[in-house]
């Protein structure tokens, strides 16, 4: 006879292995939002490079950068973040946490780019969110 969690009619290991398999499938959701997310960030930073007046000019924002430069960062930063998706999928546990790393830092990026295209920030900021918590979850 199983052992049931206190509170819970389900026994303990019927819990675990749903758990689990919960967070099985939301890393491997994680990884193809990462590669999604560094896909669109890719083209984010073409938008930005190739044409400045795509997004909106903020003269007194403190964390101004020129477009250029807003270009470049999420252009670098969503071509990093689609390969550590793609590790991600493959299964390395290093990739885990160095996606969790970079996923924290595009929460940042996202963060300080809010006023230049506010939706869009949004949006990538709750995908960056839920990747992290994906990620931080699964345990082998």
């Amino acid at each position: 006879m199983s052992s049931a969690a206190p509170g819970s009619s389900r026994p303990t290991s019927a819990r675990s292995s749903r758990s689990s398999g919960l967070a099985a499938g939301g890393t491997v959701f994680a990884g193809v939002m990462m590669l999604v997310d560094g896909v669109l960030g890719v083209l984010q930073g073409i938008m930005g490079l190739a044409k400045n007046h795509v997004y909106v000019s903020t003269p007194s924002y403190v964390f101004r950068f020129s477009l250029t430069t807003w270009g470049w960062i999420h252009l670098l930063l969503g071509a990093l973040v689609a390969l550590i998706g793609l590790a991600v999928l493959t299964g390395a546990a290093w990739a885990r946490w160095t996606a969790v790393g970079l996923t924290a830092l595009s929460v940042v990026a996202q963060f300080m780019f809010l006023p230049y295209y506010p939706l869009w920030s949004l949006v990538t900021l709750a995908i960056d969110v839920f990747v992290i918590w994906a990620l931080s979850r699964y345990r082998d």
